[in-house]
């Protein structure tokens, strides 16, 4: 089965990295991976190809693209480049599957070069293909829900054979965030959730590798590092207070996005206390909350899905810009796996309690299911089995492990 994949990200890099989890559960087949936005370093499984369409971003609005090849400044040219070359892949490859990540959930401002795309699967334009939508758990919020919900369904229902919901629906299931799930009709699976694992023992490892004995070991992160050096900030100003109690080490992720200042100004306050270091990426993530005896972080999926495969407890500062990280936080800490910090929580003595207390935590079983890459291809492998009988059928099909 050979399987095209897009992923385009426009702020932080977690779509790609969950991307990539999906496309390690098909190693039994051939992906390409078409991405567009900034170049993410990532280590590529051996069956994957990666091709990179002439990058695009969005204004912090959301409204507008930003070209991301140095000098190019006309956005209608990288446009018509991104189709042609989109439309080159297809033909050269003819896949079995074209998988689409998040549109059109999401995305909207990539139906240019997407609707095309799927009108040609429609015609069998590269051979018999079918198209496969692949969302997270929880969508953003639509200040007007109605028209939301007609736009999918306008642009879902004719053009896609089946959708795959990243979530586990004892915690999250589709319709409390998107109310129209009855109105598609591709059937909706639920994969469970996609978690990047660390080997066995890589924890243990890494924790010899550093020389931590038994000193506790705090991960703090941010994900791409667009966002969060206030959280960064604050956990560097509570280790000191921390530390006079519960001596530990402290390992940043500032994210490779992170601009030069801040790093410069995190490298600074590091070099004033031993026992703390910054770094801006790192391909061993999980390795090191496997190693970790607390983590600080942002509640973005992956992070999240990382921490609930390591079993290591967390503090989560959720981007409150929208309800993705609060809604998922808030439903793990009820479940006793997170505490959730909110602004107040930033002061440099109440995070340093936060970080006491979580360190003396013993973490839950959260029994959610972890394994939706392996799930998803089994799911792909049906439909092609199948034939695309899926197609316009209404949605029956729910969650099984």
């Amino acid at each position: 089965m050979r399987i095209v994949f897009y992923c385009q990200h426009v702020l932080g890099v977690g779509h790609v990295f969950r991307s990539l989890e999906i496309i390690k559960g098909l190693k039994d087949h051939e992906v390409i991976m078409v991405t567009g936005g900034a170049e993410v370093d990532f280590d590529p499984p051996a069956h994957m190809t990666h091709i990179q369409l002439p990058g695009l971003m969005m204004t912090p609005d959301f409204k507008n693209f930003i070209p991301l090849e140095e000098g190019v400044t006309d956005v209608e040219d990288v446009l018509t480049r991104r189709l042609a070359q989109f439309k080159e892949i297809m033909r050269k490859y003819r896949p079995d599957i074209f998988l689409v990540e998040l549109f059109p959930f999401g995305r909207k401002k990539f139906r240019f070069e997407l609707l095309p795309i799927l009108e040609g699967v429609g015609f069998n334009s590269w051979g018999p293909c079918k198209a496969v939508c692949s969302v997270r758990d929880i969508l953003v919020e639509k200040d007007d829900m109605q028209r939301q919900v007609n736009r999918v369904h306008a642009m879902l229902n004719p053009n896609f054979d089946c959708v795959l919901v990243h979530s586990d629906p004892a915690l999250v299931t589709l319709d409390e965030t998107f109310p129209g799930v009855e109105g598609i009709r591709p059937p909706v699976h639920y994969t469970g959730y996609v978690a990047r694992k660390p080997a066995p023992g890589a924890g243990a490892a890494l924790r010899q590798e550093l020389a931590l004995g038994d000193t506790s070991l705090i991960v703090a992160s941010v994900g791409g590092g667009h966002i969060g050096s206030n959280l960064l900030q604050a956990t560097l100003a509570a280790s000191p207070l921390v530390n006079r109690t519960h001596p530990h080490h402290l390992c940043i992720f500032t994210g490779p996005y992170a601009t030069d200042k801040d790093f410069a100004e995190y490298q600074a306050i590091a070099a004033d206390h031993d026992w703390i270091t910054v770094k801006r990426f790192t391909k061993r993530f999980p390795d090191y909350l496997d190693a970790a005896d607390l983590s600080i972080s942002l509640g973005g999926y992956n992070t999240t899905m990382n921490l609930l495969a390591t079993g290591t407890y967390g503090l989560m500062y959720p981007f409150l810009q929208n309800r993705e990280q609060r809604m998922r936080t808030t439903r793990l800490q009820d479940r006793g796996i997170v505490t959730m910090l909110l602004d107040n929580d930033l002061d440099s003595t109440i995070l340093a309690g936060h970080i006491t207390s979580g360190l003396d935590r013993i973490p839950q079983p959260h029994g959610l299911y972890l394994d939706g890459g392996e799930k998803s291809a089994r799911i792909l492998e049906d439909l092609v089995r199948t034939d695309g009988k899926y197609k316009e059928k209404a949605s029956t099909t729910r969650f099984s492990g």
